[in-house]
């Protein structure tokens, strides 16, 4: 039978999986991690390609445990099991020599098996052979930058209790910026498992009417509370804090959670709703243990706090249950509800302040009262009277989530966005945040 690559690549890794658990000695625990990609990338500058090509990569991460102590390995997986074979015993080798150096670990975590999975997400994305004459007719006379990936990610995890899981999807982003002649810029994102010309055209033509604004004169904005729409990539970048020592039941248990003062009584505006939500499947459900996570797992439900993220070895710690979370127990496919405010009606409601397309440079100014810091970026601009009528410069800017997403929270839009992890430092991230965008009173500037 012939297989086609995706499946001579899973076949490869659950022979490998086989070898590699067959060679353990006794009371040694093993666990295998594949990540890999077949992606095909476009770098543009000036609407024009500057860069092509596919990458074929993937990575195997092998984790020994023995007698209370673990250690790890990683190395190329090529998919031909003579070499990879070679190399995972090798490894194997190495860690056993390891493994009995290290010290004891209380809350190490064995692997299980709890049932196996096998998720595969077809996608209809561009083919290399079309993807240039998709992309660059609506850009022409356009200082178009930016950055195409497309193709199979592949995510796997086995272990020498019997547990196997594989997950496959066919996912890209286009990411861009229009630059205007002041060196201005708007900058977007589009993202998905099906392109959709109608969707890039109608982005595109919104990145125009936002970049036409941008050489108009800089409206001064003082320090200050403003009200403020904060379009949904600005939204999806606040929501990555969460994952950085808020939504961690380790990061609450030892007291450095930005979230605690609600397990302490305090809500959030009952508009604002969280969750985890793999049902897009744009991450595998299962963790770097290959434990898997609920379909759904609410987090904060109606302004209150209603689960945390617990990994096994916290709740090994402190006696609690997991919940499957990953061991940093940041978010691994984060959902804002939508709210009720239509984007016809965003600047009328909006009336006058500021409309923020993008943040960057996040951070918390004061984690335990939740407070977080950042600046504006690219196409922002000041509105008067439900119109946009000027850019305004780069500002800092410094205010409490219970605020924005608490008492100061007016409303969210109808429509959420997928705001995609775009990062490709070694590989294509995985993932991303589907969020509103949302309309604030008193958000506070500082500089």
């Amino acid at each position: 039978m012939n297989l086609n690559p995706l499946e001579a690549l899973e076949a490869n890794f659950q022979h490998l999986s086989d070898l590699l658990i067959d060679h353990l000695q006794p009371a040694e625990h093993l666990s295998l991690e594949l990540a890999g990609e077949q992606s095909h990338f476009i770098r543009f500058n000036a609407a024009k390609v500057r860069q092509a090509g596919t990458v074929t990569d993937a990575t195997l991460t092998l984790r020994l445990i023995f007698n209370q102590r673990t250690t790890y390995a990683a190395f190329p997986f090529t998919g031909d099991l003579a070499v990879d074979s070679a190399a995972g015993l090798e490894s194997l080798a190495v860690l056993r020599q390891e493994v009995v150096q290290l010290p004891a670990d209380p809350y190490i975590v064995l692997p299980e098996n709890k049932g196996s999975s096998r998720e595969v997400y077809t996608g209809d994305l561009l083919l290399p052979a079309t993807a240039v004459a998709a992309i660059l007719p609506a850009v022409q006379g356009l200082d178009f930058t930016g950055l195409y990936a497309g193709g199979t990610m592949v995510r796997a995890n086995s272990n020498s209790a019997g547990q196997r899981h594989w997950f496959a999807t066919e996912s890209f982003f286009l990411d861009y910026s229009l630059i205007a002649p002041s060196e201005k810029a708007v900058k977007a994102t589009l993202a998905g498992r099906q392109w959709q010309p109608d969707l890039y055209q109608a982005q595109i033509a919104q990145s125009k009417a936002q970049l036409q604004i941008l050489d108009a004169p800089v409206h001064a904005v003082k320090p200050g509370r403003y009200r403020t729409y904060l379009a949904p990539a600005a939204t999806g970048e606040l929501v990555t804090m969460l994952s950085w020592g808020a939504v961690s039941e380790a990061s609450l248990r030892q007291g450095g959670s930005a979230l605690a003062k609600l397990r302490e009584g305090k809500a959030l505006s009952p508009q604002f709703n969280l969750r985890e939500n793999f049902s897009s499947g744009s991450v595998p459900r299962f963790n770097e243990l290959g434990e898997i996570s609920a379909q759904e797992l609410p987090i904060i439900a109606e302004g209150q706090l209603v689960n945390s993220l617990i990994s096994s070895r916290t709740a090994k710690e402190y006696d609690i249950d997991s919940n499957a979370a990953s061991g940093g127990e940041g978010l691994r496919s984060p959902e804002i509800s939508p709210g009720r405010l239509q984007t016809a009606d965003i600047l009328a409601e909006l009336d006058t302040g500021l409309y923020l397309s993008n943040l960057h440079y996040l951070n918390w100014s004061d984690r335990s009262g939740g407070r977080i810091t950042g600046m504006t970026r690219y196409a922002c601009f000041w509105v008067e009277r439900g119109e946009i009528v000027a850019p305004i410069k780069d500002l800092r800017w410094d205010e409490s989530l219970y605020s924005f997403w608490g008492d100061n929270l007016v409303a969210l839009t109808e429509t959420q966005e997928f705001i995609a992890e775009v990062g490709t430092y070694e590989a294509r991230s995985l993932g991303g945040s589907l969020v509103p965008g949302m309309l604030v009173d008193n958000f506070t500037f500082t500089l």
